[in-house]
């Protein structure tokens, strides 16, 4: 099981999760309670290593203003939220950039095709909201069959493992779910929910 842990923004938080076995962390580079500077993610990329994918996180931005921030943190992947095209992920790739394309679960059915992002992440009706979701509505998504995506939205270390199975994702993102207050991660929530989901 894939698993990025996503609204980071201290140099614990970043430990945390990579030692739990994180395969991507994610920094939110858009207004938020979550929201890190392009130079603090580039000191914050100190601690991940290689095998971990460093994700900038934007909602709504135009493309090429996502690009230029995520270069400017030294980040090599970007998971873009909001209204896309298939020529938005042509431009991401032209930029040398990785991406995770997120769409929520109310999206239309065009919206799960395969657009030839790396990832593709499926959130709640409201992304943010930490509500949790009918995760099991996924798994008849034929669009999904044998596609890299990750189920986000109202994940916790609690149901982490019986969401996945239900929707069969491939992976899971996590924000909220693993938060003391809003922004501000538990470590202990962190480390326990990649056992969990990793089981």
């Amino acid at each position: 099981m894939f698993v990025k842990v996503c609204g980071l923004s201290t140099p614990e938080s970043v430990r945390e999760a990579v030692d739990a076995g994180a395969d991507a962390v994610g920094f939110v580079l858009t207004a938020s309670p979550r929201a890190v500077s392009p130079s603090q993610v580039a000191r914050l990329l100190a601690d991940v290593p290689e095998r971990v994918a460093a994700v900038g996180v934007f909602r709504h931005e135009p493309v090429a203003d996502a690009l230029a921030i995520a270069r400017a943190a030294g980040l090599e992947w970007i998971q873009l939220h909001g209204d896309l095209t298939p020529e938005d992920v042509t431009t991401v790739h032209d930029a040398g950039m990785k991406l995770v394309r997120a769409v929520t679960m109310a999206a239309t059915a065009d919206a799960f095709d395969d657009w030839g992002e790396e990832i593709l992440l499926i959130d709640a009706a409201v992304p943010g909201s930490g509500e949790t979701w009918d995760y099991a509505s996924m798994v008849d998504v034929t669009e999904l069959q044998d596609r890299k995506w990750l189920l986000a939205g109202g994940l916790n270390p609690e149901n982490v493992a019986s969401a996945a199975a239900a929707a069969g994702a491939w992976g899971v993102d996590v924000s909220s779910g693993v938060e003391a207050s809003r922004g501000v991660k538990d470590l202990n929530k962190v480390r326990a929910f990649v056992k969990a989901a990793k089981g």
